[in-house]
């Protein structure tokens, strides 16, 4: 089963998205991996123009949030680990999601999360900005924080970096230890951050097509 996503084209136009749109799905056409939302198809009709997607049937992470759901420790680093999967791919493919947070984040019916592959460029943003939003993420998930239009929780664009960061010291020292490395500035991920995340199960490749 999948998912369809659609989009207006008279809309697209009105709001000046076109460019934004071609470029996703551009970018969506030539990726894939296990964390990703994956494209799978693509085509238009006079009206509307549609992607075929994967199903997720688990809502996004900030719906749980809202729900009050309280993830484990280890469901916290486990999800932590997933997405740094799906970010180091994205790396590896010179691309920057510039947008990780709990509305992205998909979870499926059997729990693990998956990267709402809603992914943009820029220019003034260098790979280090999906590694501190993800940390500010599973920060917030430990937490029980959401952010939205009535509470700020470190504001991205004035966030000051000599703010002191107050983790409980009931979170495991190696699970902080990694939270260090991506709310922190001057932190960026190597090969000594990445022991903790194992490599994904394979998935069958299907190929994409487009018209």
């Amino acid at each position: 089963m999948y998912a369809m996503k659609y989009m207006n084209k008279q809309q697209c136009i009105e709001r000046d998205e076109v460019r934004n749109v071609f470029r996703e799905l551009e970018i969506l056409q030539e990726i894939e991996h296990v964390f990703l939302v994956n494209l799978w198809y693509s085509f238009q009709d006079e009206e509307d123009m549609f992607m075929v997607v994967d199903l997720l049937l688990g809502g996004d992470l900030r719906y749980h949030l809202q729900q009050n759901v309280q993830f484990s420790e280890d469901a916290v680093r486990l999800y932590l680990c997933e997405m740094a999967l799906a970010l180091d791919y994205l790396r590896s493919q010179h691309i920057i999601h510039r947008d990780v947070k709990p509305d992205n984040i998909l979870l499926d019916e059997h729990a693990p999360e998956i990267f709402q592959s809603f992914i943009s460029g820029g220019t003034g943003y260098a790979f280090e900005v999906d590694w501190w939003s993800l940390g500010v993420t599973a920060f917030e998930v430990l937490r029980g924080w959401v952010r939205n239009e009535h509470v700020i929780v470190f504001p991205y664009q004035n966030l000051n970096f000599t703010m002191s960061v107050q983790y409980s010291p009931a979170w495991p020292k190696d699970l902080v230890s990694l939270l260090r490395k991506t709310v922190q500035p001057g932190q960026t991920w190597n090969e000594e951050t990445m022991r903790l995340v194992e490599k994904p199960r394979g998935k069958k490749r299907k190929s994409s097509e487009s018209e």
